[in-house]
């Protein structure tokens, strides 16, 4: 039976997360029941599994499907039905064998933060607000240290018995006017593990924790030792690598 990849973006603020839950409104509920007339039965598998009020503008959805699906009007059909929230960018035949989840080599993150003292309400469901101006030289210095293969025990929501190393491919945070961005890439990210980096950046930012306290906040491998998480609404999956379509950092990281 064939396998089909859609590639999807959504706006997370009126999503309880990706996953499907009972009693509340998701992404995956959504979808699957616009699927549902197309294809049954019907399992979906995701890439990466976003929490509550976080966007995806590059997600990746996998299904196995019995019989000749016309894919450009199911796409059609799911946006009349799903947007502007949920929007299929692509639907497509994929490779035999292909899993959105476990044939992926990557994912990549954004997280958006104003730094002025006026909000701007035009961005600020995909963009955290914050009054002070942030040192963002020194939150760029600070995740440098967090390029490797690391144990990021510090970072990450504590399960039981889940292994804490990832290998970070690429961290940055830029400037552009009142924007302050973090792109960041890794094999696999463990839960709140990029909101937990952006929290001490901010912490960092604000000139409260020096950037050399890093690497030992990272060896401490204690969630102590950490800032806590920021908010999940200036957080965007942007980005998923597969065998011959790896990620690659943006220009202004690659040409550093």
């Amino acid at each position: 039976m064939p396998t089909i990849r859609l590639d999807i973006a959504y706006d997370g603020t009126g999503f309880h997360g990706y996953a499907r839950q009972p009693g509340v409104r998701t992404v995956q509920g959504e979808l699957e029941a616009a699927l549902a007339p197309f294809v049954s039965p019907l399992e979906t598998v995701v890439a990466g599994r976003t929490d509550r009020g976080v966007h995806a503008s590059g997600q990746v959805v996998s299904f196995v499907a019995s019989g000749d699906l016309d894919l450009d009007r199911i796409r059609r059909s799911l946006n009349r039905r799903l947007g502007p929230e949920i929007a299929v960018l692509r639907a497509a035949h994929a490779p035999d064998g292909f899993h959105a989840r476990f044939s992926a080599t990557g994912r990549a993150y954004r997280y958006r933060i104003l730094d002025r003292e006026a909000p701007d309400p035009f961005v600020a469901r995909t963009t955290l607000h914050v009054p002070t101006r942030l040192d963002v030289d020194a939150m760029d210095r600070g995740v440098a240290a967090f390029v490797g293969e690391h144990d990021y025990a510090s970072f990450c929501r504590n399960r039981d018995g889940k292994v804490t190393v990832r290998e970070v491919r690429w961290a940055g945070w830029r400037r552009t006017g009142d924007i302050v961005e973090l792109s960041i890439a890794a094999s696999s990210f463990c839960h709140q593990m990029v909101r937990s980096i952006v929290a001490l950046s901010l912490e960092i930012g604000r000139g409260r924790v020096g950037v050399e306290e890093v690497p030992r906040i990272i060896d401490a491998r204690d969630r102590a030792e950490a800032k806590g998480a920021a908010r999940p609404h200036g957080l965007t999956l942007v980005g998923v690598g597969y065998p011959g379509e790896e990620l690659r950092p943006p220009a202004w990281i690659a040409q550093r």
